[in-house]
């Protein structure tokens, strides 16, 4: 009679996401090289690619723009629980991927011009449990069943924390080069003259902030949590467990005050350019008057 009335045990099907950043972004032309061919089949929102092994490649497009460059990430299935996702700014996501095809498939894309890994993969654990509610615990998410928009959101917010951490190690970088020419300004009071070198970091400055505001979209939704509460609340324990809002906040503070310390120490160099110019047409002008009168006498 008890053995009848038993309680069917609880299931646990665990899925580990790692997330690995390059030292650059990836054009959609380059990860079409991977293909034999291209075949574009709806001019919708997804664009379908050939493997040689079967299957096939899957993009996703922004939902206003559904052309080829404007591609959000490729999907790559493998097996049943296996898949790549691969992200334009320059992160691949790989879903229960065993580490040698890991390994093999980032030794593909660093085939790629320029391109190279760029710092340890992150990791991070999903668990489906029968009668789960959506909830995250040291770390793990836990879910019902990890549908496909799941697997989309977990790895398109992987992705971003992965580029975060790459454009975080990128921005101390220029903090620290700054703030070797500032402590110059305050301990000798000047800066070099040549205004070149200050063009070219300014530049490399405002060219990194631009590619953290245009590619990471880390104040954009995906679709799928807008039609689902539950899904959304999820979402949002997801983004604050990786920290992204005030990582990304962080960032752009840093990046703004770059731009400004180093537009400052530009101004400092123009004036002792000026500076430089005006006792060099005094003492031009002191040798013309001396000339003059030599000439005379």
């Amino acid at each position: 009679m008890l053995a009848n009335n038993k309680i069917a045990p609880v299931t646990f099907r665990s899925h580990v996401f790692t997330a690995v950043a390059f030292s650059r972004s990836i054009s959609f032309k380059e990860l079409a090289a991977f293909v034999p061919e291209i075949e574009l089949r709806s001019r919708s929102r997804e664009v379908r690619l050939p493997l040689l092994v079967g299957g096939e490649i899957r993009t996703r497009t922004k939902p206003m723009a559904p052309s080829l460059g404007s591609m959000r990430e490729m999907r790559i299935p493998l097996a049943a629980v296996e898949e790549i996702f691969i992200y334009p700014f320059g992160v691949a996501v790989f879903r229960n991927i065993p580490r040698e095809i890991r390994e093999a498939w980032i030794r593909r894309l660093e085939g790629l011009p320029h391109l190279e890994q760029a710092g340890e993969g992150e990791d991070f654990l999903v668990q489906e449990e029968d009668g789960a509610t959506p909830k995250i615990a040291n770390g793990v998410l836990t879910l019902d069943f990890l549908s496909p928009q799941w697997v989309a959101i977990v790895a398109q917010t992987m992705a971003q924390s992965t580029a975060m951490e790459h454009y975080e190690s990128i921005v101390d970088d220029l903090f620290a080069r700054t703030g070797i020419i500032v402590s110059r300004l305050q301990k000798k009071g000047n800066v070099s003259m040549h205004v070149r070198p200050f063009h070219r970091f300014i530049g490399e400055a405002v060219a990194t902030r631009n590619d953290v505001l245009s590619n990471l979209h880390l104040l954009d939704k995906p679709d799928a949590v807008w039609d689902d509460p539950s899904m959304d609340r999820a979402y949002d324990d997801l983004r604050n467990e990786f920290d992204l809002a005030d990582r990304y906040h962080t960032l752009e503070s840093k990046l703004r005050g770059i731009q400004e310390a180093l537009e400052l120490i530009l101004d400092v160099a123009r004036e002792r350019r000026v500076e430089f110019l005006e006792v060099a047409i005094l003492m031009l002008i002191v040798m013309e008057l001396l000339l003059s009168l030599f000439g005379k006498s």
